[in-house]
């Protein structure tokens, strides 16, 4: 069933009722200051790390249930009701929530009055705006009493929801008028605080949690809301809140607003006060001018929305199909942005306070992120290659705030260093942009004896580190584990409550990775691309003598018979082979190294993609082995940990989905690899919402699989790296629009029915307005291409670059449009595919 609706001239979603089957979020900002806000207005904020600088309170021992927002309570009479349902839950006449581009709106109603929030970070300032909107549509008089609530974070996450015996008397707020500052901290080492402020003047306000609520009372029933009236407490420790009561008179067909803003606020530290203990109020100033009205809130949010309208017509496409249009053009670029600000560290499932930024996890979603904003992209390149460890190898994460690498979950995943080449690569396939290869970076941001080198010179410690870690059957060394984190072949613990990921060794054993060795193939050839591009012609024949010896490896140790093995553990069994009794075929290496090219002329490609169709399919996507382990395998680790048909055990794993859809188009199957792209995508599964559970317009990180009593159920919503890499599947490997380092080159792989398509892509300061016509039906294979009328061919004299690819023994060639041959800022190109 659903529980709302698309509205794609607004790009928006609308959500119908306040109980949906689990909390509809929304992302509002898209710089540094961030809130989460549900379709029941409950979320929290923070600026630049969910972890340090959290401005509001979010009770996570409570997910996935809704606890704590931004609360807005209208009293009319002995009627108590909130604008968003939670926390009091009084029935409502009318709901709607509509979550944008940054942005979310909830109007509802209640005996004649009607009443809205619009939520939304503006696009330059460090504040979240609430503007609250309230009609009276009863026909009579209306006295009512507003009351505001937030309850304030301090400041660390983590420490604020376990250090309560310091917490509870470290509490500090000022109220100055309708402004309630949040500087618990302040006096000593902070020189930051938090305003929550109303532009109207108020009857009386609350900044101590008890004295608002009642000490057994909570959010849901308050007693200052029920009293009718705040008691102007000024909190000294415990727990800081703020709460605003205003007084509305409004006549029949009346409306009235409030601004209402969460802000943050910083002072240099030699300007922190005025007076002695008088806090610097002039930046809270500044930011309460700038949105004292409405005219200047509708303008910031005319901001917003220009601000999104241009990003995404960076690339549009029409394909005649109305959910694949709005995936590709809203939806899953909305989530790419979300994921590129978020990585892997803030939403209702990410609590904040653990992985920060991930350096494969970031890498990733630069994928799906680069055409967007792509100075963003540039700068977080360069601020993970910081990170690395001078031999090449990675911490798994590093601290948004800080920039520093973390031990939270150790190091040692022997995929992270082949990401920052694949995210790099994207990048100089986007920009045309070079000289990112000559800015220096430290290695482990300079706190290591090893001087700062030169990109590139990270890069090449990338690829080397994997040279120089090989087993027994001369795959890659697995380490800790590989893009699967619970594959911990070497963790053997038998111990509860031990880290899968920091338990055991991570160097010495000798198991080993087909996926790291298909990563390797597929990532080692775009960085000898690099190589050559550059000028490096002896160091670009090595590295493809390195990828050509890998390639080997797999095609005879990783070689299963049917399909690509996925490892070998500490002992050197199979692990992903006909010969286990358990998780015999496993997803991910079928779709890295049919990526990467192993298999394709042989046919050993098709066999795979073959069993992964007769044995890890379902109707809701791929999983990503099986049969699913039933017993705990101490020489496998977490994977085995799992219930059968969650999370890695046989879970579908929505992130390597898209790795089969590409490996399909490399074989030329386009009705497979749509019937693949398909299945996972939330925008086609919306009618289903009472089995899926998680929100129709963002992709989730796993739906549980055939073994699990839920199958087809969706969990940890958002932050995903399936988002950039199903953008990227969609967009380059199946519509076909890919850039390369000279180029933008055309090679579509798609649905045999589809007569075909337009898409208009800016790329490299030019917009290429793409005609695709199918007038044979096939799933792949370019005949011509014209730009303005001209042969791409002769466009760059002789001939255009091409590349090719392999389906059924026959080459079909995708052709580059050369991008210093383009002159102009805007082309015609004419695709025939045949």
């Amino acid at each position: 069933m659903k529980y709302g609706f698309f509205d794609d001239s607004n790009k928006e979603y609308v959500i119908t009722t306040p109980e949906t089957p689990l909390p509809w979020i929304n992302y509002l900002g898209s710089n540094e200051f961030f809130g989460l806000f549900s379709n029941t207005a409950g979320g929290y904020n923070f600026y630049k790390d969910a972890k340090l600088l959290r401005l509001t309170r979010y009770r996570y021992n409570n997910c996935p249930y809704d606890s704590n927002g931004r609360y807005y309570y209208i009293k009319d009479g002995d009627t108590v009701w909130n604008i968003g349902w939670q926390p009091t839950q009084t029935p409502l006449d009318s709901y709607e929530c509509r979550h944008g581009m940054g942005y979310s709106k909830i109007t509802s109603s209640k005996n004649g009055l009607e009443a809205s929030i619009l939520a939304f970070v503006p696009v330059s300032d460090n504040c979240e705006i609430n503007q609250i909107t309230i009609t009276n549509n009863s026909g009579m008089l209306k006295d009512i009493d507003l009351f505001s609530y937030i309850e304030f974070c301090l400041w660390n996450a983590d420490d604020d929801s376990t250090n309560f015996q310091r917490n509870f008397s470290t509490g500090e707020v000022e109220v100055v008028g309708s402004t309630i500052y949040h500087k618990t901290e302040y006096r000593e080492r902070r020189n930051h605080y938090a305003i929550f402020h109303v532009n109207k003047e108020i009857e009386g306000f609350d900044t101590d949690r008890a004295s608002f609520t009642g000490f057994y009372h909570g959010p849901q029933n308050p007693d200052a809301v029920l009293a009718g009236h705040c008691t102007n407490s000024v909190a000294h420790g415990w727990s800081p809140i703020g709460a605003h009561h205003l007084k509305v008179r409004l006549n029949p067909g009346t409306s009235t607003t409030f601004v209402f803003l969460i802000g943050y606020c910083e002072n240099p530290v030699d300007q922190k006060f005025v007076a002695p203990n008088v806090i610097n109020k002039a930046p809270a100033e500044k930011l309460i001018s700038a949105y004292a009205s409405d005219a200047q809130v509708e303008a910031a949010f005319n901001e917003l929305r220009e601000h999104w309208n241009k990003l995404l017509s960076v690339y549009t496409a029409e394909t005649g199909n109305e959910q694949l249009d709005r995936s590709v053009n809203i939806w899953n670029q909305y989530q790419c942005m979300v994921t590129f600000n978020m990585s892997r560290s803030a939403s209702y499932y990410e609590s904040g306070m653990g992985r920060g930024m991930g350096f494969r996890d970031s890498s990733q979603d630069l994928l799906g992120f680069v055409h967007l904003i792509p100075s963003r992209a540039r700068e977080r390149i360069l601020d993970i290659a910081n990170t690395q460890f001078a031999d090449g190898s990675a911490y798994h994460q590093y601290q948004p705030l800080t920039k520093t690498g973390n031990l939270g979950v150790g190091s040692g995943f022997n995929d992270d260093p082949l990401w920052l080449i694949a995210g790099t690569s994207a990048y100089i396939r986007e920009t045309g942009d070079f000289s990112i290869l000559d800015e220096m970076c430290d290695f482990d941001n300079g706190r290591g004896n090893e001087p700062a080198a030169p990109l590139m010179e990270h890069l090449r410690r990338s690829f080397h580190y994997t040279v120089t870690h090989k087993g027994p059957h001369n795959l890659p060394l697995i380490g800790r584990a590989d893009w699967n984190d619970c594959l911990n072949l070497n963790c053997f613990s038998e111990t509860p409550g031990e880290s899968f990921q920091i338990t055991g060794p991570s160097e010495g054993p000798v198991a080993e990775s087909v996926f790291i060795a298909g990563m390797f193939v597929k990532y080692g050839k775009e960085y000898a691309d690099i190589c050559r591009h550059i000028g490096l012609d002896d160091e670009a024949k090595e590295v493809e003598k390195e990828v050509a010896i890998m390639t080997e490896a797999v095609e005879t140790a990783g070689w299963d018979g049917h399909w690509f093995i996925r490892a070998f553990d500490a002992n050197s069994n199979p692990v992903g082979s006909h010969v286990c009794e358990e998780g015999q075929i496993y997803i991910e290496p079928q779709g890295m190294c049919i990526m990467g090219g192993i298999g394709v002329e042989d046919g050993k490609a098709l066999e795979a993609l073959k069993s992964v169709e007769e044995k890890l399919d379902t109707k809701f996507g791929i999983m990503l082995h099986q049969p699913a382990y039933t017993r705990y395998h101490v020489e496998l680790g977490e994977i085995s940990s799992y219930p059968p048909g969650y999370k890695e055990n046989a879970g579908i794993f929505c992130h390597n989905n898209p790795w089969i859809a590409c490996a399909e188009t490399v074989v030329g199957h386009g009705d497979r690899a749509f019937e693949v792209y398909r299945k996972t995508n939330p925008v086609f599964l919306e009618d289903i919402g009472e089995i899926h559970r998680t929100e129709p317009y963002a992709y989730c990180q796993m739906v549980a699989g055939k073994d699990a009593p839920t199958h087809g159920e969706g969990k940890n919503s958002w932050l995903t790296g399936t988002a950039a890499w199903t953008f990227a599947t969609i967009s380059q490997n199946i519509l076909g629009i890919k850039p390369t380092l000279g180029g933008l080159m055309i090679d579509p792989c798609i649905p045999s029915h589809v007569d075909g398509y337009r898409v208009n892509r800016t790329y490299r300061g030019v917009t290429y307005h793409i005609e695709v016509k199918n007038p044979t039906h096939v799933e792949k294979g370019v005949k011509s291409i014209t730009v303005d009328g001209v042969d791409v061919a002769k466009l760059a004299g002789s001939s255009s670059g091409v590349g090719t690819a392999t389906s059924n023994g026959a080459q079909m060639q995708g052709q580059i449009i050369p991008a210093t041959a383009i002159t102009s800022k805007e082309v015609n190109v004419v695709v025939e595919m045949g």
